[in-house]
């Protein structure tokens, strides 16, 4: 088996992009360190070499989903601060991009089209990431974009 440094070279730009994606750029790097931990942690018990990139977009996965619970429990600024700038005015970073779109898709379909363009992999790797079969997994691709393509008209 490969050492894990190559495996972290040659995957881990994809790795990086899909946890900015899921989210967002300033959690994306303690994620991506979790993940990367977790993944040293068991790259000995490998069973399987050519399946280590969806090994690895799992472990991301789930490093997501604690992210994102975890940020449910932290308290939200309210803005009561005095002297803090008034932002109504500012425009929403990233509304309108593509991948807010995705962002607003039913669960297993926003996953899968994340994980199949944001972070390249194939219908086959998305299936074993989301745990569901290769079928399902063209699926949800095929109907997240189908629901995108819909919903372009009122878009624009």
């Amino acid at each position: 088996m490969k050492p894990f440094e190559y495996i972290v070279e040659i995957h881990g730009p994809a790795v990086f992009r899909y946890l900015s994606g899921r989210v967002g750029p300033d959690r994306a790097e303690d994620c991506f360190q979790e993940t990367m931990l977790a993944a040293l942690r068991g790259y000995d018990e490998v069973r399987e070499p050519k399946a280590v990139k969806s090994w690895l977009f799992t472990i991301a996965t789930r490093k997501s989903i604690d992210a994102y619970r975890q940020a449910g429990r932290e308290p939200t600024p309210d803005g009561s601060v005095e002297g803090s700038p008034d932002r109504s005015g500012l425009a929403n970073p990233g509304a309108g991009d593509i991948w807010s779109l995705v962002g607003e898709l039913p669960g297993k379909q926003a996953m899968a089209v994340e994980l199949r363009y944001r972070a390249g992999l194939t219908h086959r790797e998305v299936g074993q990431v989301m745990e569901i079969s290769e079928s399902a997994a063209r699926r949800n691709v095929f109907e997240g974009l189908k629901s995108l393509r819909e919903g372009a008209g009122s878009w624009t």
